[in-house]
């Protein structure tokens, strides 16, 4: 339907507006204004029908980006973070990861899509020339922009037009939720995991690098050897989760250089079991010195005597490397008896 198929009564009525008026040059004004071209006005504009088509096409779109909040924050509760799927052409994906992107994104896309075409079919789209001003604005100009602001927001029909101003309001009221919560990280879900290690009465220790359950004689004194449990492979699907609490590190001091008691009757023979992992934050310990018993982290030169409890003798780590306390089975395997006897690595807010 075009304007001309529209009686010229049912046509809103024009402002007075200059629209296609052409300025003569003159020797004074050597550059003629074109002025602006005829308004032409939209289906809209005439057919209040296609005007409620329009209003229920950007309230679906809204409506859309709120069911996709919805959606964001089910998948983010209720997909395992370690799930993976095929997706064609792209190939193996996170399944989080994945249904994370896309609901997000509908729910931008379609707050978006709704906000462009209601203000492409709904809203004033009639374009006005105005003198420019200076910048220092006088009350006039006051005045004049607070009647403009009215004025557009009578144009853009929010108060009448109350399905999409509903659905509108819904849609970017729900939206910060997703940020919101993304916070459950933030608080005490993962419950015991970071208390406990793989570490147990009768766990064996396995050197990492030869993949072999550890005797006595294997470990020589002033030597350092890193040990896992036993049962943690690397091809687990959890090894890196593991590794990272269960990690050890053992050496064999004299006893008679031993200086702190616990740390005697939890060893054997003057091997003992310390985490490897710094209690600072969590960097891997890997340097140890022979002379001194020191263990020294790499990333910010915390210094721990593994000789005296592993106490902190320089740099930022805040307490002691946790001890493993061993033994030897019946067959002359090292082995735990036990787990460490409080959480490894970092201190965190909730650790007791």
């Amino acid at each position: 339907m075009s304007t001309q198929d529209i009686p010229e009564e049912s046509l809103p009525a024009e402002q007075d507006h200059a629209h296609g008026t052409v300025d003569r040059a003159d020797e004074q004004h050597p550059f003629a204004d074109p002025g602006l071209p005829p308004h032409e006005h939209r289906i809209q504009d005439i057919d209040e029908r296609a005007a409620k088509r329009s209003e229920r096409t950007v309230a679906f779109l809204f409506t859309v980006s709120m069911l996709a909040t919805v959606g964001f924050i089910a998948s983010y509760v209720t997909i395992p973070h370690d799930k993976s799927i095929f997706v064609f052409p792209i190939g193996h994906l996170n399944a989080l990861n994945f249904a994370l992107g896309v609901t997000l994104g509908i729910a931008l896309f379609s707050i978006g899509a709704g906000a462009v075409h209601w203000a492409r079919t709904l809203m004033s789209d009639e374009e006005i020339a105005d003198e420019r001003h200076p910048i220092e604005a006088s009350p006039e100009v006051k005045a004049k922009v607070l009647a403009d602001f009215k004025q557009g927001a009578k144009e853009s029909a929010l108060g009448r037009r109350k399905l999409i101003r509903n659905t509108m309001f819904g849609a970017l009221a729900m939206f910060p939720l997703s940020g919101v919560v993304l916070l459950r990280d933030l608080g005490p879900l993962p419950g015991t995991k970071l208390r406990t290690t793989l570490w147990a009465k009768g766990k064996l220790l396995v050197n990492m690098n030869t993949n072999e359950p550890l005797r006595p004689e294997d470990v020589a004194v002033g030597s350092l050897t890193f040990a896992k449990p036993e049962g943690l492979e690397e091809h687990d699907h959890d090894f890196q989760v593991e590794i990272a609490k269960a990690a050890l590190m053992i050496i064999r001091i004299q006893p008679e250089n031993i200086k702190d008691k616990r740390e005697l009757e939890w060893s054997h023979d003057g091997i003992v079991a310390y985490s490897k992992i710094c209690t600072h934050v969590g960097c891997p310990i890997s340097l140890y010195e022979q002379q001194t018993h020191h263990a020294l982290c790499p990333c910010h030169q915390s210094t721990f005597d593994l000789s005296d409890g592993a106490r902190v003798i320089f740099g930022p780590a805040g307490h002691a490397l946790p001890q493993l306390r061993i033994g030897v089975n019946d067959e002359g395997y090292l082995e735990a008896l036990g787990d460490f006897d409080e959480p490894v690595g970092p201190s965190f807010w909730e650790r007791g």
